[in-house]
């Protein structure tokens, strides 16, 4: 019996689906406008992981992570670097896949992005508007808050209490401090959709309820993310999801703790991060899976260098046992026919820490357990084998761990080095036309064309590929 710690009713709840061993599970992914670094890998590594986890329980998991793909963010970065932003946003979707594949994080089902559901953003606001739980003001749209009764109720959070603190920004355009944005009327220079209210572009809240009942149904299974994200994303989420359908939103919610360094939250506005490419260059994919692991995922986590190199260490350790034994035997292992005592005792440990809250640490506590027992005593041959098999064949598949790629190093990043070249002579080429500077600006394209690449440009920026 799976259980899992619910957000929402702050209790620890046995799993039960919509649909009989079909999961259908939500998770909120990046905004794409940098480099992720190991903070927001956290989310990534112990929800792919728990969708395993469900599978190898034998339940169907449709497993959605969104991309936003249009946020004040990426327009700061479009103006003060003179970027389009589908261009920018299209490169840090491939650079975010790249290093979760790098971290061993297996591919969504779907990955849906703000832009592509901009028709079915505005039907959903035109509906809650319909509904009396929208307004329209000088072009935005915003959320009535005091039309959802049961508003605050993720957060555990009154809306009186909300509009006592200082967080809430003052804007005249709004009937109450608390209403948040739907549609936000564009500035001069910033992409736009057309609208029933004027050229504009989603809030942040209503993108994720669009594209969630879009793929997975108006109630689904299971909605996750990071507990920063509990209010006010999540709770937007939910009023704005529930006031529109009228049904339940999502039946469980699950909310990882966040990755710190110096006692604060890792983020790019504090500038405590070390990018994921950098982590598993210098530490592997498996010593971050672990460090990722030891640790419940609902809890906090605090980073160290030291603390990474010991992971990276245990890492080793369990990959030069498991060495070890395919050296023994010549890389063809002897096949496990049926399960010792021994091996359905450690299956079954394996599950019961799962299946209580997916406590993961356990799991990485009795994996050392089992190493140190069989490295340290003359255990039979037999042994050692059945160990090989549940470790690299078994728990491996839910872990994302020791599958034949735990070193510092990783394919992915080979381009990268290409890549930033290319962007660099892009930007170069385009300085040096906006100065009508053209004899050079050609001879970089014409260099380039000697060299087998091609400049190709248009309305959105200039792309470039080999030939």
């Amino acid at each position: 019996m799976i259980k899992i710690s619910d957000t929402l009713s702050n209790l620890k709840r046995e799993f039960i689906p919509i649909e009989e061993k079909t999961v259908k599970m939500y998770v909120c992914g990046p905004t794409v406008y940098n480099y992720v670094h190991i903070g927001n890998a956290r989310p990534a590594i112990v929800f792919d992981s728990f969708r395993r986890f469900l599978e190898y329980s034998g339940y169907k998991v449709t497993y959605v992570l969104n991309f936003t793909d249009i946020d004040d963010k990426i327009i700061n970065r479009m103006n003060d670097e003179s970027w389009d932003f589908k261009i920018i946003t299209s490169t840090f979707i491939r650079e975010y896949l790249k290093d979760m594949r790098a971290l061993g994080v297996r591919d969504a089902n779907f990955y849906p992005k703000t832009s592509d559901y901009i028709p079915e953003t505005v039907n959903f606001i035109d509906k809650l508007i319909r509904k009396g739980n929208a307004y329209v003001s000088e072009g935005e749209v915003f959320f009535d808050v005091s039309s959802f009764r049961e508003y605050g109720k993720l957060s555990n959070r009154k809306v009186e209490d909300m509009l006592a603190g200082a967080r809430i920004e003052i804007d005249e355009k709004k009937r109450n401090p608390a209403d948040f944005t739907l549609w936000k009327p564009a500035k001069d220079g910033e992409p736009y959709w057309d609208s029933p209210w004027g050229k504009g572009r989603p809030g942040w809240h209503i993108e994720c309820s669009v594209m969630s009942s879009e793929i997975l149904g108006e109630n689904f299974d299971i909605h996750a993310g990071g507990n920063d994200l509990i209010f006010p994303h999540h709770e937007n989420e939910i009023a704005q999801s529930e006031a529109c359908s009228g049904k339940c939103f999502a039946n469980y919610w699950m909310h990882n703790g966040m990755l710190q360094m110096g006692g604060r939250k890792m983020a790019k506005s504090v500038g405590n991060i070390i990018s994921v490419r950098e982590a598993v260059n210098k530490y592997g994919k498996d010593a971050i899976r672990l460090f990722m692991f030891s640790t419940h995922f609902r809890s906090p986590i605090d980073y160290s260098e030291e603390r990474f190199s010991e992971w990276a260490k245990g890492a080793q350790k369990i990959s030069s046992f498991l060495s070890s034994i395919e050296e023994k035997y010549s890389g063809e292992i002897p096949v496990v026919k049926s399960s010792s005592e021994w091996m359905k005792q450690i299956r079954k440990r394996f599950v019961e820490y799962l299946e209580d809250d997916f406590n993961t640490s356990k799991v990485v506590a009795m994996l050392f357990e089992i190493v140190k027992e069989l490295t340290t005593s003359a255990e039979s041959p037999e042994k050692e084998v059945e160990a090989y098999y549940l470790i690299r064949e078994e728990f491996s598949d839910v872990l994302g761990l020791f599958n034949g790629d735990c070193g510092s190093k990783h394919d992915e990043y080979d381009s990268n080095i290409e890549e930033g070249l290319m962007r660099t002579l892009i930007d170069v080429r385009k300085s040096l036309r906006e100065k009508k500077i053209f004899d050079v600006s050609d001879k970089i394209r014409d260099d380039l064309n000697s060299l087998g690449i091609v400049l190709k440009d248009g309305p959105e920026g200039t792309s470039w590929e080999k030939i």
